[in-house]
């Protein structure tokens, strides 16, 4: 990721977190306050239907008092009641519309104790119609408004109804009234636009309910003569219903406020990006094409600059870097010289001693016959002669090859076989027994005949002097052909001791140049 995509994210969200905490802590403190606003005010449509129902419920109980007294009084009604005669019941069915229409109530109807109606206000055609459930379910919710549904000779009507009882000629009577519920009940509550008062019977659907939420709820007992089956107590609700249409528009017209001085702060950080990104970028990307091309072979590159910000401080620290580096690599190539000069010294030098070493033995051999066994000197150097011309082909060879400082490989067909032996005959075994194996019959090889002896006389003697002084030490030479599937045959050369062995340190230096054990 760019530094420039980097700045970019950075400013974004420091933009974006305290913005994006500032809406969400409006939106809820915006919640909160409409939310202890509207509980103030559902307390208060609540404490009204409260007061309007004790209200209306003792309207209607004085009102069907008072009627329940007129009835007692009048004659017409008792000859009805008592008698039957047709004039008289003429005037009972047609007596509780009067009366309902003076008393002002929506529903009046009056029954004798078996539960047939003598008389109906809302709906006259009800008469010697059997209801004696609706008594019975009035008489058990006494000093309690419920809610009635009643026919009418259009639809039905629901009222809050009450019932009073009184006794012509002995015989017991119900007078059954109430008011209208959904008018006296709904209207005027509330004044607030976002609040409405419901009216629920059993039954409702909820989905009627969508667009709001129902804040507080009132239970109201509920009968349903409406059917002309036998009716039940049920259950009604005056809910009051809070209108979610101006919390949203409010949180709507927030979130609009917002999302533009969003867009304005990310077109402004947009634009803040674009200018860091020339201020910074280009002079970091223009330092940087001037680091890439510094290297050991270069340190000829310029980083002057006359700024005097932090990317001016880095160029002048870039400056005195490569300066250093200039004098380092100086002193570092002098080392380098000496270094190579003294490898190539010892490298010399080892060489010469691994040539040396059987002229000296064969020197200390012919030396020691001249003087034990003369008669024999020149059987003796007859037979060790070899060696020595052997010993001084190999330091001509080297000469040769350090004179052009860079040794050449000559391949051409080896008998592995006889560089062994010859190597085992120059080398002195300081009472070590040095046993080989060699195969038979083994294939000639391509390679440098001076370069295996070489490695054979460095690892034969390296053995020899892991072993000297151990009791039963031995150090084996083995060779066998080796024939891998599809290539030249070759051969492997083994040699082992029953030395001490190798550290794994000494193992992982084992192929530096020049690194040894030994004083």
């Amino acid at each position: 990721m760019s530094f420039r995509t980097r700045l970019f994210l950075a400013i974004l969200l420091a933009v974006w977190l305290p913005l994006g905490a500032l809406s969400w802590r409006v939106s809820r403190e915006l919640d909160r306050r409409l939310t202890a606003e509207y509980d103030g005010k559902v307390g208060a449509v609540a404490s009204i239907i409260e007061n309007d129902l004790a209200r209306e419920s003792g309207t209607v109980a004085t009102r069907l008092s008072t009627l329940a007294t007129e009835v007692g009084r009048d004659n017409r009604v008792r000859l009805a009641v008592l008698q039957a005669d047709q004039q008289s019941r003429q005037y009972l069915l047609d007596y509780a519309g009067r009366a309902m229409r003076l008393a002002g109530l929506s529903m009046l109807q009056l029954e004798d104790s078996t539960g047939r109606i003598l008389s109906s206000g809302h709906f006259r055609n009800q008469f010697d119609r059997l209801e004696p459930e609706l008594p019975r379910l009035l008489a058990s919710m006494r000093d309690t408004l419920v809610l009635v549904r009643a026919r009418t000779p259009d639809s039905t009507l629901v009222a809050l109804t009450r019932m009073d009882s009184l006794r012509v000629g002995g015989k017991p009577l119900y007078l059954i009234g109430g008011i209208e519920a959904a008018h006296r009940l709904l209207s005027g509550l509330t004044h607030d636009h976002d609040l409405a008062v419901a009216l629920r019977y059993p039954g409702t659907p909820e989905a009627q309910l969508a667009g709001g939420r129902v804040l507080r709820s009132v239970a109201l007992p509920y009968v349903d003569v409406s059917t002309g089956s036998a009716a039940g107590l049920d259950t009604a609700r005056l809910v009051v219903i809070q209108s979610l249409g101006t919390l949203e528009s409010l949180r709507h017209g927030i979130t609009r406020w917002f999302a533009l001085a969003l867009g304005l702060t990310l077109a402004g950080t947009f634009l803040v990006a674009l200018w860091l990104s020339v201020v910074v970028s280009r002079p970091l990307r223009a330092l940087g094409d001037t680091t890439s091309r510094v290297v050991l072979d270069r340190l000829d590159q310029s980083f002057d600059t006359n700024r005097t910000d932090e990317i001016g401080a880095l160029s002048r620290l870039l400056g005195a870097m490569t300066e250093r580096l200039r004098s380092s690599t100086t002193r570092l190539r002098e080392v380098e010289r000496r270094a190579a000069i003294g490898d190539l010294a010892r490298q010399v030098n080892h060489d010469i001693k691994n040539g040396l070493t059987p002229i000296r033995n064969v020197l200390r051999h012919l030396t020691q016959a001249s003087q034990q066994e003369p008669q024999r000197l020149a059987d003796i150097f007859e037979a060790r002669r070899g060696t020595l011309e052997s010993s001084v082909e190999y330091l001509d060879t080297l000469a040769r090859n350090y004179d052009r400082l860079s040794p050449s490989l000559e391949r051409r067909p080896c008998d592995v076989n006889a560089i062994v032996e010859q190597v085992l005959r120059s080398t002195t075994h300081d009472g070590v027994v040095v046993q080989r194996q060699l195969q038979d019959r083994l294939p000639h090889v391509v390679g440098d005949e001076l370069m295996v002896r070489r490695i054979l006389e460095n690892l034969v003697g390296n053995a020899i002097d892991s072993t000297a002084g151990r009791a039963g030490a031995s150090v084996t030479v083995t060779t066998e052909p080796v024939e891998p599937a599809g290539e030249p045959p070759r051969v492997r050369i083994i040699v082992a001791d029953t030395g001490s062995g190798m550290t794994q340190a000494d193992l992982q230096r084992a192929f530096d140049d020049f690194y040894s054990t030994k004083p």
